[in-house]
């Protein structure tokens, strides 16, 4: 696999962690640098690490996997998105207090949601005989500058959303679940 190859498809990879990250970030208040640093360090390591176990891995186990790995992370965003939706009207009237995805079990359940279909890409390059760690560092990194630049975009598409962040959030972190699951029984 060429160069142009691998970057396409960390290209691709990243779109989960692209959409994630503006719809968590668009219900934040302020956002740090360290926020950004964090959350983009996540995404991009468990999409280097998910691309390389995908490689380790197997067919076996990744056959036994395959069957239910779209449940997994759909499961994952909805529950992340619902409680996100769930928030904007338990919130209406109070002052609102914004979720840091880039803390704790949020952060870690949306690593590992965004970065599932990495194991599967990573049993692929198994078999076009590609270059796993230089592949798996292009799409770490590509990862990680997607996921900054959309947790950045998304607070500037918060301010405009104002109150309603939460829901769209919500909504569209369920959207990329049910796309995920789409994908997979279509």
């Amino acid at each position: 696999m060429d160069l142009l190859s691998i970057v396409l498809v960390a290209v691709g990879l990243s779109m989960d962690c692209l959409a994630v990250a503006i719809a968590g970030s668009i219900s934040m208040q302020t956002i740090s640098f360290r926020q950004l640093l964090r959350i983009s360090f996540a995404f991009g390591l468990f999409q280097f690490g998910m691309l390389v176990g995908g490689w380790y891995a197997g067919q076996a186990v990744v056959e036994k996997v395959e069957s239910y790995d779209h449940w997994v992370a759909f499961g994952l965003l909805l529950l992340v998105g619902g409680r996100m939706i769930w928030e904007s009207f338990e919130s209406e009237g109070k002052q609102h207090k914004a979720r840091d995805i880039t803390k704790g079990l949020a952060l870690l359940t949306l690593a590992i949601a965004t970065s599932i279909d990495s194991l599967g890409v990573g049993l692929s390059l198994a078999f076009v005989e590609s270059r796993i760690w230089l592949a798996a560092i292009i799409v770490g990194c590509v990862a990680f500058l997607i996921t900054g630049a959309g947790f950045f975009a998304g607070r500037r598409i918060g301010t405009w959303l104002g109150r309603w962040a939460d829901l769209v959030g919500g909504l569209v972190l369920i959207g990329i679940g049910v796309r995920i699951i789409l994908e997979h029984l279509l």
